[in-house]
């Protein structure tokens, strides 16, 4: 289990992130060959209930903040305890981020570790804030990391969403590549989407891929990055 009363956070953030019990697996996000691993997702799994309940929790109680820094920190002790060598990809409410005084505490306790290593997933829930985008986007820039949006095709992430946050990736939905080998209207919309982000300079993610045809379709179709069960489950 993850703690955090060594951090050095504020006395009353401190307080909250103590009453979390929850750990953190990593899923592999993969280049074209499906082998070489290109950055690791952080997902939270509390102990004693699911993340979807933790997370229903703490909106309701209007503590979603607790869980960004819980999960910024957490997931960073997590990844270094791991020793892995790629990217890091830690989840990251749209409608908060860490405040500077956090923010700064973050970049003293990891230090210069983090430069380069990390992408930050903007969700899809609950609701887009355009200027904590606009401050993580200056953080993640000055450290020389990646922001990239989750989830596209589902919830707030569209076409016009991704137009305002200028990300460095777009992670494709289950939704729109769920038996894309057998679905021409699936493999005409993701051809587009593919051409379109490339234009932009944005790598694509295709994820939630669950069968060996999708895959292939898919690295025919020229996404850059693959994630899902068909090739490595959260571990």
């Amino acid at each position: 289990m993850i703690y955090y009363d060594h951090l050095p956070l504020d006395k009353d953030i401190l307080k909250a992130l103590g009453e979390l019990s929850i750990n953190y697996v990593f899923q592999p996000i993969f280049k074209p060959d499906g082998k070489t691993v290109y950055a690791w997702e952080a997902l939270m799994r509390p102990t004693e209930m699911t993340v979807t309940e933790l997370i229903s929790d703490y909106a309701k109680r209007d503590k979603l903040h607790i869980l960004e820094v819980a999960t910024f920190f957490g997931a960073m002790q997590s990844y270094f305890l791991r020793g892995y060598d790629q990217r890091v990809s830690i989840n990251s409410f749209p409608s908060d981020c860490m405040r500077s005084e956090e923010a700064d505490a973050f970049l003293e306790y990891f230090g210069e570790e983090i430069r380069g290593r990390m992408i930050i997933e903007n969700l899809e829930y609950p609701y887009f804030s355009l200027t904590h985008w606009v401050t993580k986007k200056e953080s993640v820039e000055f450290m020389d990391n990646l922001l990239a949006a989750d989830d596209f095709g589902s919830g707030i992430n569209d076409l016009e969403r991704v137009r305002i946050m200028s990300p460095d990736i777009v992670k494709l939905d289950r939704e729109l590549i769920s038996g894309i080998d057998h679905i021409s209207e699936k493999q005409d919309n993701v051809r587009k989407l593919v051409l379109d982000f490339h234009s932009k300079d944005i790598l694509v993610v295709a994820e939630g891929i669950e069968e060996k045809e999708e895959f292939e379709c898919l690295a025919d179709l020229g996404a850059d990055l693959f994630q899902g069960f068909y090739l490595a489950r959260p571990a």
